[in-house]
């Protein structure tokens, strides 16, 4: 029986997840509720549209000659693409014969042997950790952050190349003690490659409206510059390499 996945939207020229010009894929469902999600059309597992592995892949490898002209590929995202990993093995399986290189942009919330099946398939994780306080992680979230530690923690043992994404939201993810806390725990991970700061924007703000959801960054500002500088400071301590969008 063939697997169907759900998938939210497609997007053919990505700059910004992960190396070079990507396919996107935005998978559909999320066991996050974050405070600061600019997609919450995706939360919905049964919403979206269903492919085939066969079919998904049928888009993906339209734009191979842009993915190997600028060292690109593919890269899931969401929601939440580790709900549907079965799914996304056998889309990968077909990325990888013929030679498309995957990346996974996840929450890290789930670990299990669909998932670590995906992971032999995966050539970057971008992982968001939204804080290093377990008590303003599961305020952000609505899920503990253990999980996500966990999850880090395999990738090492994998030596899975990983890119730490960190958004920053003034009053909410801005706390420097637990910037510096992350900055530090990150020095112990040689696989990780780069620390990617994002400042915070309510560019979904009217999704949230239009879902009608309380939205409870409204009166919330954009970060400053300063405060981007300052945390991309702390970020690059031992040597990391850390870039920020603003």
């Amino acid at each position: 029986m063939t697997r169907l996945g759900r998938i939210h939207s497609l997007e053919s020229f990505g700059t910004v997840d992960g190396p070079g010009i990507r396919f996107v894929v935005f998978m559909q469902g999320c066991p996050l509720r974050c405070q600061f999600c600019h997609n919450p059309d995706t939360w919905d597992v049964n919403g979206g549209t269903e492919y085939t592995p066969e079919a998904l892949f049928s888009e993906i490898i339209k734009y191979k000659s842009y993915m190997d002209y600028s060292g690109g590929g593919v890269t899931f995202t969401g929601g939440e693409p580790l709900l549907q990993a079965e799914f996304l093995v056998e889309v990968s399986k077909l990325c990888k014969n013929k030679e498309i290189s995957v990346a996974l942009d996840t929450s890290g919330f789930i670990l299990n042997d669909s998932v670590k099946e995906l992971l032999d398939y995966t050539d970057l994780v971008l992982l968001d950790i939204k804080n290093y306080d377990p008590i303003v992680y599961k305020a952000i979230t609505g899920v503990s952050l253990s999980p996500t530690l966990k999850f880090l923690d395999y990738l090492r043992e994998k030596n899975t190349a990983t890119w730490v994404r960190y958004v920053v939201v003034p009053q909410l993810t801005d706390n420097l003690d637990g910037v510096v806390k992350l900055s530090e725990h990150l020095d112990g991970y040689s696989n990780v490659k780069k620390i990617e700061l994002l400042a915070f924007h309510k560019m979904g703000e009217y999704k949230w409206k239009e879902m009608e959801i309380d939205y409870k960054l409204t009166d919330t500002k954009e970060p400053s510059k300063e405060l981007m500088d300052q945390i991309a400071a702390i970020m690059r301590t031992n040597g990391k390499i850390v870039t920020s969008n603003i």
